[in-house]
């Protein structure tokens, strides 16, 4: 490794070093890389020589930032870490975000210029893995995709040559790499146009877990204009301190509000939940959106646990009685999509499965009891259908789903650039498409 180490600025980590397990863990601790060696990269040379380096010893390649859509835990190869990479810049309507990023940065800069990102629901999340996945978050409903904004990026593609793509210099590419991830190269940063958006009413409403409230809002989100994006989780709460006293130990159903438009219209839109009766908790009010990370609410550490999500066409009283049925104690959750995210890019991308109406998901704690696998297969099979790639994780990230991700237009595409930009298939620890011609 001493090789390795001597062309890169970052640290170089192999089985057994210190530090060796922090680097490869992230914030999903479910099945995490263990790889021959980590290249923690501070910079595009540092990814360009760890390329050079993969390729040379024929060592596939991973990447990873935060470590939350982790797809694929692998036992081999090389792991580009991007977690030192951390510029941004906000300027002429836009941030320039390096690969490790977090959503939490970008929305405090854009915020000092009265603008916002097309960030996720959780701070922590990094911003370019994200968005180079489609992006689903909390304006979604009225500004489509976050890779519907991007620029421009800087990406080492597999020859280990650092490209500056655009719509107009690489239109082949840049299609490619948003919505098919890390298969075309490692992305080392990224520009993407911000929107004028400073507050947002929104916030969480908690409820026992009825069975109308997850009617109400099932027949309700049809009904919302576009600035409306909400969803639904449905789980129960634990009975320990870190959980706030009203929903310690109860089973729970929690509405998610993120409405960007006139406060007084957000609160007229959701009267409906208001009138369900009494709520354990409702945060519901106008704030910035530099708070929108109260709205879901997520754990800020690291979690273990399966996760399965499937795009619905529609989402019928049936199917929702159902999935909750089948999930038993599992955390349950439905997110209302359509709106502009069914609506085709100004610049065509990868992202697929744009006319899904929902995505329903079921998330199981793996320190809880039971059979994890058999649960998710039992959910997979009820609801068939399409996928969200960044919704794919660890077993669920396999050839057949990553392929459910896509129309099948757009996969034969992908597979074809593939074979032009990565025919050895050297990054294929990642939701993989493999090479065809």
């Amino acid at each position: 490794m001493k090789e390795l180490a001597s062309k890169v600025q970052g640290p170089v980590f192999v089985p057994g070093a210190d530090g060796y397990d922090d680097e490869r863990t992230g914030f999903q601790l479910a099945a995490p890389h263990r790889p021959a060696v980590i290249v923690g990269a501070t910079c595009a040379e540092d990814v360009r020589a760890a390329l050079e380096y993969a390729a040379a010893h024929d060592l596939p390649v991973a990447v990873q930032s935060t470590g939350h859509g982790l797809p694929v835990g692998s036992d081999e190869g090389l792991l580009i870490s991007t977690r030192r990479m951390t510029g941004s810049r906000v300027a002429d309507g836009a941030a320039r975000v390096e690969a490790g990023v977090r959503w939490g940065q970008v929305v405090e800069e854009a915020a000092s210029h009265g603008l916002a990102p097309l960030s996720g629901s959780h701070p922590g999340v990094g911003a370019v893995s994200f968005t180079l996945g489609g992006g689903v978050g909390l304006l979604s409903r009225k500004y489509g995709y976050a890779a519907d904004h991007v620029r421009s990026m800087e990406v080492v593609t597999a020859d280990a040559e650092l490209r500056r793509v655009t719509p107009d210099t690489d239109p082949d590419l840049y299609w490619a790499l948003l919505g098919g991830r890390a298969n075309f190269g490692v992305v080392t940063s990224m520009e993407f146009g911000l929107v004028p958006v400073t507050r947002l009413y929104g916030g969480g409403l908690y409820f026992d877990a009825d069975p109308d409230v997850l009617e109400t809002w099932r027949t309700w989100t049809p009904t919302v204009p576009d600035e409306m994006t909400s969803s639904i989780a449905i789980k129960h709460v634990p009975n320990a301190p870190m959980f706030p006293e009203p929903l310690r130990g109860r089973h729970v159903a929690h509405v998610r509000i993120a409405h960007a438009g006139d406060p007084a219209e957000g609160e007229r839109l959701i009267a409906p939940f208001r009138a369900l009766g009494p709520r354990l908790i409702d945060t519901v009010t106008d704030m910035p959106y530099t708070s929108g990370a109260s709205i879901y609410s997520e754990p800020p550490g690291p979690l273990s646990s399966l996760t399965t999500s499937v795009a619905l066409d529609g989402l019928s009283a049936d199917t929702a009685r159902a999935v909750v049925d089948v999930a038993g104690a599992a955390i349950i959750e439905f997110r209302h999509l359509d709106g502009a995210l069914a609506r085709p890019p100004a610049v065509p991308n990868a992202v697929g499965n744009r006319d899904a109406k929902y995505l329903a998901g079921v998330l199981s704690p793996l320190d809880m009891p039971g059979d994890h696998g058999a649960l998710h297969d039992r959910f997979r099979r009820m609801l068939g259908g399409r996928r969200l790639l960044n919704f794919l994780f660890g077993p669920n990230a396999n050839p057949d789903m990553v392929r459910a991700a896509y129309e099948p237009a757009t996969y034969r595409r992908l597979a074809r650039l593939k074979a032009a930009y990565d025919p050895s298939n050297l990054f294929r620890l990642n939701h993989n498409i493999p090479p065809a011609p």
